[in-house]
């Protein structure tokens, strides 16, 4: 007996040296390399399954998968790319700050587009489901969260509906963020002919531990021409009925013309990792003319050769010159992050962080206080929302552009999650994103660096230890 537990002391020594050496090669920051390489070789019987389980950076199967259908996709893009050529932006036409993000989403910013703000849950749920009843041959549908909940059974009986009368319906969820939603649910939907699949984040016996990795992402296109994104899920407390929450604040983005497009390639990319299916769908558009507006898709994810999200956010930040106002419900950007705000503080931009008053996840919530007295003193302005649960990802640069998706300035959208933005550089969409957040701030209280100061000290200690865990939060 004694000879098998030394054997066993040894090899998981020897398993926790090759890990610790992986994390060194493939940790995004250097904290995170050491902290991880002093854990598995001083404690590898428990580090190394939680390394491989939440620490590995990159979605590897993804990756493989996104390279077997690159030569797919290329046959296509022949196919539809022509009829494109007249949305795409000309790059004599787009500044610096274009091209950069055009560089991150990996897709061309086009123009041509009509975006359409949607405030709170009613007005989506409404755009949601009429969208749904105008669909003449596909539905694409993916969401972090579903649940069986009045909401979620209205929905599932406008899906079922249109696949009766012959739309093809796609239905793509995250196991983990809709891991209470029942089977039968999902049945009823395969019975009326609905394609429904998990994501599959840890699909294969390789990737049997991927379980940190999500797709945050909350994507609706009907027939290749109306496209939906932004930060509502498909549950009941973001239409404000749910007691703990409140009235709930929320901002999604209804898109028509070209840019759909790359909301439903992100989608066909997704729906083929999660079944190894090729969807047969519509590559053609056209132009709103009485819009004309440009919007990039961003999609970004852990599966990206870069920090998309993270990248993306930055960019924003160093490019605003007046106002850079941002809303988040989790607010634990990485330094890059924070640097940034801070930096677009001294040279005088109005930076505004809005971030809700109550919480929804404890340990994020706690985490934000580390690091708030130092942004308040250089500058940035934080604001609690106060009427209730504030769940939006929006960013407002100056008065020309805003984005609206599904990032939080957290680690976990930055490098862990599937997320998706919509860059919209049109001084109209601006001001109405403007209006919108003016209004969210004068029902908001400004957070002073005294009150942060005069909190407790177990509350400031359990603030800086929630902290450090920020990075599988």
């Amino acid at each position: 007996m004694t000879w098998l537990i030394g054997a066993l002391l040894f090899f998981s020594h020897v398993a926790g040296i090759i890990t610790a050496v992986f994390a060194l090669m493939s940790s995004r920051t250097s904290q995170g390399a050491v902290a991880w390489i002093v854990t598995l070789v001083s404690f590898p019987y428990i580090a190394v399954p939680i390394f491989w389980t939440f620490g590995r950076p990159r979605f590897y199967g993804y990756v493989s998968a996104r390279g077997e259908r690159d030569t797919v996709l290329r046959q296509v893009l022949q196919r539809y790319r022509p009829h494109m050529e007249s949305y795409i932006s000309r790059p004599e036409s787009i500044s610096g700050r274009i091209r950069a993000v055009e560089q991150l989403a990996m897709m061309p910013m086009t123009r041509g587009n009509r975006a359409d703000l949607l405030i709170d849950g009613e007005a989506t749920f409404e755009s949601l489901f009429d969208g749904i009843a105008r669909a003449e041959e596909y539905i694409l549908v993916q969401f972090f969260i579903v649940r069986a909940d009045e909401i979620g059974l209205a929905f599932k009986r406008h899906l079922i509906h249109q696949a009766e009368h012959g739309v093809n319906v796609y239905f793509l969820y995250d196991e983990i963020g809709s891991r209470g939603l029942p089977g039968g649910y999902l049945r009823d939907l395969e019975e009326a002919g609905v394609r429904v699949s998990a994501f599959n984040s840890s699909r294969g016996w390789r990737h049997r531990f991927q379980v940190n990795f999500r797709n945050h992402r909350k994507v609706m296109v009907i027939d290749g021409r109306e496209g939906w994104t932004g930060g509502l899920n498909i549950a009941d407390e973001y239409l404000g009925c749910v007691e703990r929450y409140g009235p709930w604040r929320d901002t999604h983005l209804k898109l028509q013309g070209p840019s759909v497009l790359a909301l439903q390639e992100a989608f066909w990319e997704d729906w083929y990792w999660a079944t190894g299916d090729i969807l047969a769908l519509t590559w053609t558009t056209r132009n709103i003319r009485e819009e004309s507006q440009h919007v990039a898709i961003v999609p970004s994810g852990p599966a990206d050769g870069r920090e998309t999200a993270s990248l993306l956010v930055q960019h924003a930040i160093h490019g605003a010159r007046h106002r850079l106002w941002v809303t988040s419900p989790y607010f634990v950007p990485d330094h890059g992050v924070q640097d940034a705000l801070i930096l677009a503080a001294l040279r005088g931009v109005d930076v505004r962080v809005l971030i809700p008053e109550r919480p929804d996840h404890l340990l994020v919530f706690l985490s934000a206080f580390a690091f708030l007295p130092e942004m308040i003193r250089n500058g940035v302005k934080i604001y609690r929302y106060q009427p209730g649960f504030l769940h939006q990802k929006t960013l407002l640069i100056d008065d020309h552009t805003a984005m609206v998706g599904t990032v939080n300035l957290d680690n976990r959208s930055f490098r862990l999650n599937f997320e998706m933005t919509a860059y919209v550089p049109d001084k109209r969409f601006a001001a109405e994103v403007h209006a919108m957040l003016e209004r969210d701030f004068a029902v908001s209280r400004q957070v002073t660096e005294r009150e942060l100061a005069e909190r407790p000290l177990w509350r400031k200690v359990v603030s800086r230890a929630t902290y450090l865990l920020s990075p599988v939060q």
